[in-house]
């Protein structure tokens, strides 16, 4: 009866054990099941240590918002913002104004979802070196003075920094291969400026919003380089979110990206920190029908197929 007992207990306990091996070993299989995070990126338009700054700081806020880990990735150039959105491998990406519309013709059902309060309303600037001779000027005829002048873009598919730009020229008649030599690209609106500042080129073009960030930090010299002519206005950097995160996340989860964008609060420090460095006041709605003429000027440069 005794040695009955024991035996009887004895296997009482394996039991329990085994069925506390195979509880604990459920429990670690569930909590490895995370989610997928939000991947966000952006055109690298400026310095990478800027960009790295401002989006990890607005990446932290949205998670907080959507309840979803969230990531930034940085991107090489702008051709990798757009190849990395079309092949999935980013869902949330700060484009401009023709890269935007580049991404969502190889994403069916990406949408342009937020912009800047100043988005709607943009300039790009023309700068120029000092000891160039160039004054400034404001009629737009007066462009022709960059013929036989060295020039530089931005990037090959930037915005404010190439396409409208080019527009304008155009505008007034001067054709690329008026420039003495090859015009140049930059690369970012950044080296734009170090570049005409250094005498590299004699004048360029590039980002008013970045123009005037750098010279209130005192990172230009004025005695160096000046702008010349500001652009007419037009629609430029949104927000464009791929259609993959409703699959992920639920139907309503593009409604729930755009509010948390639209409710970044300037008088909450934190969030007035993230629009400060975005340079905006607030996000306002955008739509893909906003950038038509982005699109029908890209195709006549020969941007979009």
């Amino acid at each position: 009866m005794h040695k009955f007992f024991v035996s009887g207990l004895f296997l009482l306990l394996l039991s329990l054990t085994a069925c506390s091996s195979n509880t604990s070993g459920s429990s670690q299989r569930t909590n490895t099941t995370e989610t997928k995070p939000l991947v966000t990126g952006a055109i690298p338009d400026q310095d990478p240590e800027k960009l790295q700054r401002q989006y990890t700081k607005l990446a932290s806020y949205l998670q907080k918002e959507l309840g979803v880990p969230v990531e930034y990735k940085p991107v090489t150039d702008y051709t990798a913002a757009v190849t990395a959105f079309k092949v999935g491998d980013l869902d949330l990406v700060w484009f401009g104004g023709l890269t935007g519309v580049q991404a969502r013709l190889q994403v069916p059902g990406a949408e342009a979802i937020a912009q800047r309060d100043v988005d709607e309303k943009f300039h790009s600037v023309f700068i120029a070196n000092k000891k160039s001779g160039i004054k400034p000027f404001k009629d737009i005829s007066d462009l022709k003075q960059l013929k036989g002048r060295t020039f530089t873009f931005g990037s090959e598919s930037s915005t404010s920094g190439r396409l409208m730009p080019q527009y304008f020229l155009e505008q007034a008649d001067v054709k690329l291969t008026d420039f003495k030599g090859e015009a140049g690209f930059s690369g970012d609106h950044d080296k734009t400026i170090k570049l005409v500042e250094a005498g590299s080129f004699e004048a360029g073009a590039l980002n008013e919003k970045i123009w005037q960030k750098r010279l209130d930090a005192k990172e230009i010299d004025s005695s160096k380089v000046e702008v010349i002519w500001r652009t007419p206005e037009y629609y430029d950097y949104h927000w464009i979110i791929n259609p993959q995160v409703k699959k992920r996340y639920g139907e309503d989860f593009v409604k729930k990206v755009q509010t948390a964008l639209f409710n970044l609060d300037p008088k909450i420090p934190e969030q007035k920190e993230i629009l400060d460095l975005l340079q905006a006041e607030k996000f306002i709605p955008t739509k893909n029908e906003n950038y038509a003429q982005i699109e029908q000027i890209g195709r006549k440069i020969g941007k979009i197929k």
